[in-house]
């Protein structure tokens, strides 16, 4: 109720003062109204909120996409420079060990050598030296010292001499000045071999001549046989 100059006028407005106590409060809530336990956001949310991104994409996922098939690149073409080295290197090796220089003994196995020498030596000195009394024995020999192409010039050869040293009392003194084993085998030898040959016949001076030959070796049955003579 209110009075206005001495009258009384019903006033039908809204309380005044609970009016301005809920403006002052403002709109909202009523009093004691909490906010329920389902709109609390989940731990960890509120720091990546301000930013606008999840927080994964603040790692290296956005570029491990990109870099992973370089690196599967770049490793399988190490791969394949790596087999093709190791495969030339292996060629290499096994060139090395197929060289000419490697293969022959004659290079690194001295008692081999000296063997081969020393029986080759003593073969063509024994062929090479005949009497006229002594030319059936020279012939026993060469066929136990030579074979292959080697005896079968020496026995070609071999009948004139006979007749020769038989008729002229002619007498054949071979001897090996040196030999040298060009190049061995594990079954076969080169060797250049420098003779000297006395010639003497019956009631004549006698007389000396140098040779040189070329003669390839085999081992048969544990011996060196010579298969090939070449003069030089």
């Amino acid at each position: 109720m209110r009075r206005t100059a001495g009258t009384t006028v019903a006033d039908t407005s809204p309380d005044l003062e609970a009016e301005e106590a809920r403006t002052a409060d403002g709109p909202g809530e009523p009093d004691g109204h909490e906010e329920p336990d389902g709109h609390e956001e989940p731990d960890g949310q509120g720091e990546n909120a301000g930013n606008g991104q999840p927080e994964e994409a603040t790692g290296t996922t956005g570029t491990s996409p990109r870099r992973t098939p370089w690196l599967r690149v770049l490793a399988g073409v190490l791969t394949v420079a790596l087999l093709a080295t190791g495969a030339t290197l292996f060629v290499m090796g096994q060139r090395l060990r197929d060289t000419p220089a490697t293969s022959n003994h004659a290079l690194t196995d001295t008692e081999a050598t000296d063997r081969v020498t020393g029986e080759v030596g003593s073969a063509l000195s024994k062929v090479f030296s005949y009497g006229p009394r002594s030319t059936a024995a020279t012939k026993a020999t060469a066929k136990r010292v030579l074979a292959g192409k080697a005896l079968q010039q020496y026995a070609a050869l071999y009948g004139q001499v006979e007749k020769q040293a038989a008729d002229q009392k002619l007498t054949l003194t071979t001897q090996v000045v040196h030999a040298g084993v060009t190049r061995l085998g594990t079954g076969s030898a080169h060797l250049l071999v420098f003779l000297d040959q006395v010639y003497e016949r019956e009631g004549k001076a006698a007389t000396t001549a140098a040779a040189q030959l070329s003669v390839t070796a085999e081992l048969r049955g544990g011996r060196w046989v010579v298969v090939e003579i070449t003069s030089r």
